[in-house]
């Protein structure tokens, strides 16, 4: 393979060699630090922008020689051919580089001292004859044949996109996707990328286009731009984006002459809109746009609702003799109050209700009740929650089986969608589904559409809670269209009025700031005020090795919530000073990616919804195996194993600490949250409020009062864009 990368030098050198070890690798951008063997047991440190290489083979590289403040005499390389090994000693290198899936240290000197300096050829042109290594299994042999033949095909990807000024750590992803159809596809249209592959935004698929030829105002290239610009809206939560907002978004994302930029966009949208990519709704004369699946998903939301409200239901309470009966507990019972017997009543009269309430006010009671009412008249039911932990909590608190609404509407991998739908309906009278504020427009849909028109459906939630991670706004949407019957329980019940986790969530949430222990009370809540965001590291330290225990809490049980992910009081940060902390012991069995280091043991969190491993965003596991010869990483989530091949490991983060927002449907033991004025474009009150509601035993706020203060008095979130109360309450539509 050979790269041009040259920058102007004065004198340029030839230099050759194989490859003995890297110092530094950074798979984004090609940027690599390695040691050279030359000629007569020399060896010198060479750094460049290369094309992937590995140990083991030999090089010959072009650049100058350059002084390193620290590091001394080096040789930048800005250009590179790079040829495979033919010495026994640079083959073992290069086959136990991990290179090749199948192939460690341990079967790399097999193969060699097999085959001498024939292995590759082998491998290439003769892979019958692996049959005859000593341990090498049938398995890994069609294992080592598939990895080299997709290697081969990745190499040509790679030296295709570093051509275009790509770095290499995309060529296995896109390869992955498109198969032998990589590059054929990404120079029919590169726009797709930003689209297809996870990682790779519209700037990088943008940078393609223009390096094969994509004019600036392409029309093409308009359309890409304008639906990315739209995709970008949308990841914050919205549905639809105001037209007028969106073109400015798309003429500053391409850097369009205005002059040029009115008649691009009118074709472009008017293309989408007939390609039907795009829908347009129109309303107090102002234009709306909105992916297509997404309106007839929001909108068809509206018309399942109102189908469950309209069509008759099988089941029959006495209401008379249901009150009577919750009115009367029995021994050792708790007794309800007056809003948990109207939401009892309400859910089993009306086909679809909403029950919402903060942190001790009893919806737990009342699912439990609801159900022992449901059990007494011998109604068909089922329970869920949109994340895995939420179901297990559910579960563990009603003493029924609950399960995650991706397994309760049996989720296909092959085609993509729900095995459960209007087709083919769930068969339930009584659908209970918790955490409904974790509910998006995509999730809700799915629910509706696999009920029965006669079943009943019970959302139970915390409206004042963060909304959705994905677009939409259902809870709040539900509760404000006033279509649907619902009840918001407000009194705290005596066993919680104790708790201070439980009466500062709800000081926070009537816009007071939280307050130490009172007598009497648990010593469940505290507070650490500290204005240097550069001393939590320190703070974080004490509590994981000391404060943690004498609470009789193991730091397995415990998060950092944190409202941001970037600077020195965010999850990147202070997920490597807690790994250090916890997990910090030289360990062979680690892989390093993207940045992170993850080794045995560690806490990781999926960012992507994965729907091939039934991985969500949000999910948290456990570090299992690491498998350096197979590329493979194996994590524990709740009850099953899943693996990752190393390409892969940008779906996954540390997860000692997490953004609020992940955390939503997951409670913990303890929750330690770190609030500075550094935070300040991510306070508001619903923020804290959702973070301290995560805790259980322990709740620990560092930081700054002046930046609680402003979060608590901050309420105005982002008003999301929808329109599901307009779809339930007229007939507004698209054109």
């Amino acid at each position: 393979m050979s790269i041009d990368t040259a920058k102007p030098s004065i004198i340029q050198e030839e230099l050759t060699g194989t490859i003995e070890k890297f110092i530094y690798q950074n798979n984004e951008n090609g940027f690599t630090v390695f040691v050279i063997s030359l000629r007569q047991n020399q060896s010198t440190i060479v750094k460049g922008f290369l094309p992937a290489i590995q140990p083991g083979q030999e090089v010959t590289l072009r650049g100058s020689w350059v002084m390193h403040q620290k590091f001394g005499r080096q040789f930048e390389a800005s250009s590179c051919v790079a040829t495979l090994p033919t010495s026994i000693v640079g083959l073992k290198s290069y086959l136990g580089s991990g290179l090749i899936k199948g192939i460690g240290k341990v079967y790399a000197e097999k193969l060699v001292s097999q085959f001498g300096a024939q292995t590759l050829e082998i491998i290439d042109k003769h892979p019958e004859k692996l049959h005859t290594v000593p341990g090498i299994g049938p398995k890994r042999i069609e294992s080592i044949i598939r990895a080299w033949q997709d290697q081969k095909e990745i190499s040509n990807v790679m030296v295709f996109l570093q051509d275009k000024g790509i770095s290499t750590t995309y060529a296995t992803k896109i390869y992955k996707k498109y198969g032998h159809e990589s590059i054929a596809l990404v120079t029919e249209n590169p726009y797709r990328l930003a689209e297809d592959i996870w990682g790779i935004g519209f700037k990088i698929a943008d940078s393609i286009a223009q390096s094969l030829g994509f004019e600036h105002h392409s029309v093409k290239r308009v359309r890409a731009g304008i639906l990315f610009a739209l995709n970008e809206h949308i990841s914050q939560g919205h549905l639809y984006s105001e037209l007028q907002d969106l073109k400015e978004k798309t003429v500053a994302l391409l850097e369009l002459d205005n002059d040029k930029s009115a008649p691009l966009l009118k074709t472009a949208f008017h293309d989408l809109y007939d390609m039907d990519k795009i829908k347009i709704i129109s309303k107090d004369n102002l234009h709306f746009i909105t992916h297509t699946q997404h309106y007839f998903t929001e909108y068809g939301t509206a018309q399942k609702v109102k189908k469950l409200l309209e069509y008759p239901s099988n089941l029959h309470f006495d209401i008379t003799e249901v009150r009577n009966y919750i009115e009367n507990p029995k021994n050792n019972e708790i007794a309800l109050n007056e809003k948990q017997i109207d939401g009892i009543i309400t859910c089993l009269k009306h086909k679809v209700s909403i029950v919402t309430g903060g942190p001790g006010t009893g919806k737990t009671t009342l699912i439990k009740k609801c159900i022992e009412i449901l059990d007494n008249h011998k109604v068909s039911y089922k329970l869920a929650a949109p994340t895995g932990r939420a179901a297990k909590r559910m579960s563990e608190s009603t003493g029924k089986q609950a399960t995650t609404i991706h397994r309760l509407l049996e989720f296909d991998p092959n085609s993509f969608g729900f095995t459960r739908n209007e087709n083919n309906a769930l068969a339930v009278d009584y659908l209970i589904v918790d955490e409904a504020s974790m509910l998006d427009i995509f999730l809700i849909y799915a629910i509706l559409k696999a009920l029965p028109h006669s079943a009943h459906v019970l959302f139970i939630g915390d409206v004042d809670q963060l909304p959705s991670v994905g677009p939409g706004n259902v809870l709040n949407d539900l509760l404000e269209s006033n279509r649907v019957a619902h009840i918001r329980l407000t009194e705290i019940f005596r066993q919680a009025q104790n708790s201070m986790i439980i009466i500062n969530a709800h000081r926070i949430n009537r816009g007071e700031f939280p307050i130490a222990p009172v007598e009497g009370a648990k010593k469940d809540f505290i507070f650490i005020n500290e204005d240097d965001p550069a001393h939590l590291a320190g703070h974080l330290e004490h509590i994981y090795s000391k404060g943690l225990t004498r609470f009789g809490i193991h730091h397995g049980n415990a998060i950092t919530l944190v409202p941001m992910n970037r600077g020195i009081a965010g999850t990147q940060k202070i997920n490597v000073d807690i790994q250090s902390m916890l997990n910090g012991s030289p360990t062979e069995l680690k892989v390093t990616y993207h940045g992170y280091q993850f080794k045995i043991k560690d806490r990781v969190m999926q960012i992507r919804n994965n729907y091939t491993k039934l991985v969500f965003n949000g999910d948290i596991g456990i570090i299992t195996n690491i498998d350096k010869t197979d590329q493979v990483m194996h994590v524990s989530f709740l009850d099953r194993i899943v693996e990752y091949e190393f390409s892969e490991l940008d779906e996954l983060v540390l997860a000692y600490a997490i953004s609020i927002h992940k955390s939503q449907g997951s409670e913990f033991d303890a929750a330690i949250i770190p609030i500075f004025m550094q935070h300040y474009m991510l306070l508001r009150r619903n923020l804290i409020y959702t973070a301290i509601t995560r805790a259980k035993k322990l709740c620990i706020f560092i930081g700054q009062p002046k930046a609680i203060g402003m979060a608590i008095n901050n309420t105005k979130d982002i008003k999301r864009i929808t329109f599901l109360q307009d779809y339930l309450s007229s007939e507004l539509q698209c054109r």
